[in-house]
């Protein structure tokens, strides 16, 4: 594919890594050099990666993206999970007050072991496949204050990331503006939490809609920021879909590099 020329310096908050060929879909999908050359040709020029999704704990994969991660222009949050059923109903409920942390869920501990390891910059949670972490995991992610990174969605809407995540004092950047997969509603709430959160922030992964995605960059252009969502999306196509956008360029400068370099100070030169 021909590079993309557009200008503008751009980092990306949400890409992932499969450090496990076996685990990989197809040949070059979650490749350290395949997202790196397209990272190239896209202009993209530094990323936050993750591991993919993982039955029995993220210790392993964590690593494994940290180390691949190194001498490439890749940055990496650490993955994380929990006992808890991210539901709200009745059942969910039930379900948790018999639920306990077991060996592979993600500790309190090692939250601590992760935010001074410097290999992690961050941290990504995925309630509806990992489950959600309890009050004193989340608890030191607060103490730690570095950022996270919540998918949102469908299993888990926004106002379910305000009850869980936008009550404790530290970054939380809510992905595909909250709304897996392409549910609008969703996305005017997500924008809506802007208003009442200032460490409220909003990635651009697989959002697709213009109307959104201009509204949350002309009402709040310090609060959105570029996210890829590589491999799943080349990122060519995403930065096109903000490139088209009827926004100042002023505007797109903050959502490509600098409000994304705010959040996550590894982003920048």
């Amino acid at each position: 594919m021909l590079e993309l020329e557009h200008g503008f310096r751009v980092v990306d908050v949400h890409a992932r890594l499969e450090p496990a060929e076996s685990r990989r879909p197809r040949e070059g999908i979650g490749n350290p050099e395949r997202l790196e050359r397209e990272m190239h040709q896209a202009g993209v020029v530094r990323a936050v990666v993750s591991p993919d999704d993982r039955e029995q704990g993220y210790l392993k994969a964590n690593n494994a993206v940290a180390r691949m991660s190194v001498g490439r222009p890749l940055v990496a949050f650490a993955r994380v999970n929990g006992a808890r059923d991210p539901g709200e109903g009745a059942g969910s409920r039930l379900k948790n007050i018999a639920t306990s942390r077991r060996d592979f869920h993600t500790s309190p501990e090692d939250i601590e072991q992760y935010a001074y390891d410097d290999r992690f910059v961050g941290f990504k949670l995925h309630p509806v496949e990992d489950g959600l972490p309890d009050d004193d995991v989340l608890d030191r992610l607060a103490d730690v204050g570095k950022p996270i990174l919540v998918h949102g969605g469908s299993g888990f809407p926004p106002e379910a990331v305000e009850r869980r995540f936008l009550q404790y004092d530290l970054p939380v950047i809510l992905g595909h503006f909250g709304a897996y997969p392409l549910q609008r509603e969703m996305m005017e709430t997500s924008i809506d939490l802007l208003e009442q959160y200032d460490r409220c922030y909003l990635d651009t992964s697989a959002v697709r809609y213009r109307d959104p995605l201009e509204r949350a960059i002309i009402e709040h252009p310090d609060r959105v920021l570029f996210g890829s969502g590589a491999p799943g999306v080349h990122p060519n196509v995403a930065i096109m879909e903000i490139l088209t956008l009827d926004v100042p360029e002023d505007a797109m400068k903050k959502v490509f590099s600098n409000n994304p370099v705010r959040v996550v100070e590894e982003l920048a030169p």
